[in-house]
């Protein structure tokens, strides 16, 4: 079992959201499918680097794309939550706000600005002296 699968516990609870399709050609296994999508959310990783025991990353992306679509992970967090009676709270980025440079803000950090004796002293270099050739038609 890898780091990112479902348990038993959690598998029992997903399974009887998932959609049922008596007819057509059966599904492959729901549970190896959940895992390789759950494996890429929880990691970040592009799904071309979906391993192997996963299957084929298509057949994820696939019908991560299609329940979604369809609603089904809507319908799956709706009834995880109705389960527990209302007692989960999940936060996800589009319910959490920072300010945009709170990511490169050090702390302890006193900024010392001061000026250096060379930025008050003339450029090295010089403009260019000689003025526009005129254009002939």
């Amino acid at each position: 079992m890898s780091r990112y699968d479902l348990t038993d516990f959690e598998w029992r609870v997903i399974e009887p959201l998932l959609p049922n399709k008596p007819r057509g050609v059966p599904r492959v296994d729901d549970r190896r499918v959940l895992n390789g999508i759950f494996w890429v959310l929880r990691s970040g990783a592009p799904w071309r680097d979906l391993p192997e025991r996963y299957g084929p990353r298509t057949t994820c992306y696939n019908r991560f794309v299609r329940w979604r679509k369809a609603g089904v992970w809507d319908r799956m967090m709706d009834g995880i939550t109705a389960a527990h009676d209302d007692d989960i709270q999940m936060i996800d980025s589009t319910s959490v706000r920072a300010h945009q440079q709170a990511a490169t803000a050090k702390r302890g950090i006193e900024i010392i600005v001061s000026v250096a004796p060379e930025a008050g002293s003339r450029p090295k270099s010089t403009r260019l002296s000689t003025g526009k050739a005129s254009r002939s038609d």
